[in-house]
């Protein structure tokens, strides 16, 4: 069969690392498909998820024994030995669970299970798809494995640091945004204390139907650090409808508060981290080309 990769994995990854690197990276691709289908001994592609998502090719597969499953490549950039880590120590527990496929280790190919990828916790009314995802995500802060090579809090938020200070100095507008938020990130790296495995990337649209669980989430960009980090995220989800109300800037910080009490996370923390990520998500989005989600993430920002 043919591994067309889906148009939304085309622009997000030229977004995220460049036209030029992804396009060298996907000419590659059906190649490295074939390889991994191969390798996976007894593997059959059944058709390419569409429309995926926006860092990896997704094919649904099926085992020699004809158990469903996902075999999910990607780019070396995006990490995918980091992502294996972290799932197998969550084994399975509010998380896709990673299959047994020793023939594929070192290939940057992870074997999952087979999730409902068309069902998202966006398909829930708003209200309850927050109390699901926030069930999920208190699952997965557990202690990290021992000797990990995750990064921190602390060095990722300062590596993306620079990119919203260039941001600032090309658009005098943003440096007021972009200095809260820097002043918010030193605070709270300062003070600091946990160090529990996170998701890196958690919102609604990451946790999928399965048959295991009710709920599992997928695609981690795993760090160590604190609960707040992780949480800020979803804080911002479905930003768009937010935007649109005229109630918004009233919903954003009720947010705030409900998460942070039902997870008791610290709410100045959480406040704290959900404006740096936002004005982060925002400043890379313009960098990007993708004028209208940065501004829509600024506009949230500047309502805490």
């Amino acid at each position: 069969m043919g591994f067309e990769p889906p148009q939304r994995l085309v622009r997000a990854l030229g977004e995220m690392y460049g036209d030029a690197a992804a396009a060298d990276w996907l000419a590659g691709l059906p190649a490295l498909t074939e390889r991994a289908l191969t390798a996976g001994d007894g593997l059959t592609a059944e058709r390419v998820a569409a429309p995926g998502g926006r860092s990896a090719l997704v094919v649904l597969v099926r085992r020699a024994d004809g158990t469903p499953a996902a075999l999910k490549i990607a780019p070396p950039v995006a990490g995918p030995e980091l992502e294996r880590a972290a799932l197998e120590h969550w084994r399975g527990w509010g998380a896709v669970k990673p299959l047994d496929a020793p023939e594929l280790d070192g290939s940057g190919a992870l074997l999952l299970e087979r999730l409902h990828h068309e069902v998202s916790l966006r398909s829930l009314p708003e209200a309850k798809a927050l109390l699901e995802a926030a069930g999920t995500l208190r699952r997965l802060w557990v202690e990290p494995p021992a000797g990990h090579g995750f990064e921190t809090v602390a060095e990722r938020t300062e590596a993306q640091s620079a990119g919203m200070r260039a941001a600032a100095e090309a658009d005098l507008e943003l440096a007021p945004l972009v200095d809260a938020a820097l002043a918010a990130r030193a605070e709270l790296v300062e003070g600091a204390a946990e160090l529990l495995l996170l998701h890196g990337n958690f919102r609604q649209s990451k946790v999928l139907s399965g048959e295991r669980a009710p709920w599992l989430t997928v695609g981690p960009e795993p760090l160590v650090g604190e609960r707040a980090y992780d949480l800020a995220r979803l804080v911002r989800d479905r930003v768009e409808d937010l935007i649109a109300s005229p109630g918004g800037p009233v919903t954003a910080r009720r947010r705030v508060k409900k998460l942070a009490e039902s997870l008791e996370v610290e709410q100045a923390r959480l406040h704290g981290w959900t404006l740096f990520r936002a004005v982060e998500s925002g400043t890379r989005a313009l960098a990007e080309g993708r004028r209208q989600m940065g501004e829509v993430n600024l506009e949230f920002a500047g309502w805490l």
